[in-house]
């Protein structure tokens, strides 16, 4: 009677509510992470993210450079030069003239400025594309967080399903180890087959293989998601035991405002000002450029001697020089016309993308909504299987206790009940999925 009273007892253990109790505190010592744990790591430790924002800071210097493009360029030129000279001259008249060391020096200083005045509003429209790139770079960082938290999050209820699926097969371990011992005290009074010890041994090494299996299967998503966080395979954690839901999601809320929160949608809507912005720096080609320019000229010779009575000892030249250059197309083989074609073509087709993406993300909500609904129903379903499984097993059970059944029968029903058990933390997970998939279509996961 003690013996079946045990396994009652670990029965219902198993069985309370459908639902395996929660776990406060992490097992064998083990630091527990939460899921808000595993996001925080990521924003700070993924290496995917790193790089997109090592990008979008690149983009962002960019945005800077381009407002500069339309301030004036200023250079200057500096230079010393010491001359020692061999000079030998002959004139019409037969004179020569010869000396040898000859030195001078030559000192000259240019500073010009050039200032482009006006080249059909290129600068405006560089700048916009700048602008343009950097939110686009942004976007990427983003969508980027967006899909990397989303496979966190995947990665992290996976370990708690598989977790699940551990303790599930560690109860039935349990249970087999009494039906193991129960066949063994039969036996031993006669009331018993040895069949049916064999047997309860069978099934209890099976579920170890299967226990050791589920602890292997549970290690490699663990080393996963350790590499979505950025950190070593090495680093030991636990998880906790329940997969939480957020209240039902509405599909009408879900639609509302998306193409301003869903970042695919985001992306293709920029993609189509930076192909506005090209089409303004092409059509800007038809242009005339003027600029401004002026230099400080400065230029100094100091000669110590000299061959040529002409020829000055001594020399300074320094002055100021301004004026406007403009550059007119008249001609290029059609270049400019080519390219303006080519900037409206990839226009069109930004726009034709957006009008596709936002089908394609719309169709996409509408069928992961539906998975979802479906996703509950099936939970709904499984946990009341699960119900109906544990008063089969407790019935069976009493009856086996009675020696009114055998144990083949007991074993098809502990079978279905490890069966309710697997599909109900199938369910749960698939729902969770469900749910995380909707959350990133809408962009509200960050």
């Amino acid at each position: 009677m003690k013996t079946f009273a045990l396994v009652s007892l670990l029965l219902a253990s198993l069985l309370c509510q459908g639902q395996l109790p929660s776990q406060k505190t992490a097992d064998q010592g083990l630091p527990l992470l939460r899921l808000e744990d595993v996001i925080e790591q990521v924003l700070s430790n993924n290496y995917g993210i790193r790089i997109a924002r090592n990008d979008s800071a690149a983009l962002a210097i960019e945005k800077i450079v381009s407002k500069e493009a339309s301030l004036p360029r200023l250079n200057t030129t500096t230079g010393l030069v010491f001359n020692n000279n061999d000079q030998y001259q002959k004139f019409t008249d037969g004179a020569i003239r010869e000396r040898k060391g000859i030195q001078s020096d030559n000192i000259s200083a240019v500073v010009a400025l050039n200032w482009t005045l006006f080249n059909g509003l290129r600068v405006y429209a560089t700048r916009e594309k700048a602008a343009a790139l950097q939110q686009l770079g942004e976007l990427n960082v983003r969508n980027s967080l967006l899909n990397t938290i989303a496979q966190a999050s995947n990665g992290y209820y996976a370990i708690v399903q598989q977790k699940q699926q551990l303790k599930a097969i560690e109860e039935q371990i349990q249970i087999n180890q009494e039906r193991v011992k129960l066949a063994e005290y039969k036996l031993s009074i006669g009331a018993g087959t040895k069949p049916d010890l064999l047997q309860s041994k069978v099934d209890l090494n099976a579920q170890k293989a299967a226990q050791l299996e589920q602890s292997f299967t549970l290690r490699q998503l663990k080393n996963d998601l350790n590499t979505i966080m950025g950190r070593t395979t090495t680093d030991a954690f636990d998880v906790s035991d329940s997969i939480p839901f957020k209240p039902a999601l509405s599909i009408a809320e879900l639609q509302e405002n998306l193409g301003n929160t869903n970042l695919q949608l985001l992306v293709a809507q920029k993609n189509i000002s930076l192909a506005k912005a090209t089409l303004k720096e092409q059509k800007a080609e038809r242009w005339p450029t003027l600029n401004f320019n002026s230099t400080y000229n400065f230029n100094l010779l100091d000669n110590k001697a000299v061959v040529n009575p002409f020829q000055p000892l001594f020399s300074r030249n320094n002055g100021f020089n301004y004026g406007v250059t403009t550059s007119i197309p008249l001609f290029n083989n059609g270049i400019i016309r080519r390219n303006i074609q080519q900037a409206q073509l990839n226009l069109k087709r930004e726009q034709l993308v957006f009008d596709n993406q936002k089908q394609q993300i719309d169709l996409a909500l509408v069928q992961a909504y539906n998975q979802y609904q479906a996703a509950l129903q099936l939970l709904r379903l499984e946990e009341e299987n699960m119900l109906l499984a544990r008063e089969n097993v407790q019935i069976v059970l009493e009856v086996y206790r009675l020696n009114s059944t055998t144990l083949i029968q007991l074993k098809e029903a502990q079978k279905s009940l490890q069966d309710a058990f697997t599909r109900l933390i199938r369910a749960r997970f698939q729902a969770k999925q469900a749910e995380t998939e909707l959350l990133r279509l809408k962009g509200a996961l960050l």
